[in-house]
């Protein structure tokens, strides 16, 4: 139903966006450094809740405007490449602060850290656009089932965000000491992933086919 390369595209722009320092990175980094793992994953699992409902916010409503308004492809890919420059941007923009430098932030119940991790997630501008201008110019119409293709794309995000937060999530400790004596490596990380959004950007803006 939906091609390799669909997936890929996918794949890669999830990748590229968890690894650019957001709100739920640095929620989740501040936490599992100051509260312990436990903390992190509990954490987790509220922005993972908020992945869920943007996923069958956004398709919901997709699937109908874009089967009957195929040209709002072309708006709809000019604004995620537009979005990703921005993100570029921030990850090569001189002054950046490390997301793993430690911070003073009070110890939470559970639930308030599900409920934090869900309600950062919900109002990071990111992923309302991520979802709204990114994924749905991998859906291909020729192939039919707009929503399905939507839902199953969308998770494939959210199994790559959960794979890479649970892993900072569980190293976040050891990152923050390894940066903090080796600066030079988050300069590294920050141009690596500021070229793989810039180059998702160009790509998109240049692009002058129809949805694949």
């Amino acid at each position: 139903m939906i091609g390799t390369s669909g997936i890929l595209g996918v794949g890669v722009v999830a990748l590229g966006m968890v690894l650019t320092p957001g709100p739920n990175m640095i929620y989740l980094v501040s936490r599992s450094i100051t509260q312990g793992r436990r903390a992190g994953m509990i954490s987790l699992g509220g922005v993972v809740l908020g992945f869920v409902v943007y996923l069958l916010a956004a398709n919901l409503g997709l699937s109908v405007v874009f089967t009957a308004v195929p040209e709002l492809y072309v708006a709809v890919k000019l604004a995620g490449a537009a979005y990703l420059a921005h993100l570029a941007w921030k990850a090569l923009k001189p002054g950046g602060i490390s997301v793993f430098a430690p911070q003073d932030v009070p110890h939470d119940s559970p639930r308030r850290l599900f409920t934090m991790g869900l309600m950062t997630n919900l109002l990071n501008p990111k992923i309302a656009v991520m979802y709204v201008s990114l994924i749905p110019q991998f859906i291909d119409l020729d192939r039919g089932h707009v929503l399905l293709q939507g839902l199953f794309l969308g998770s494939v995000q959210i199994v790559v965000s959960i794979a890479v937060n649970l892993a900072i999530v569980l190293a976040a400790g050891t990152i923050a000491v390894f940066l903090a004596r080796r600066p030079s490596w988050l300069k590294v990380q920050r141009c690596l992933m500021g070229t793989v959004l810039g180059a998702l950007a160009l790509s998109l803006a240049v692009d002058t086919s129809g949805p694949a």
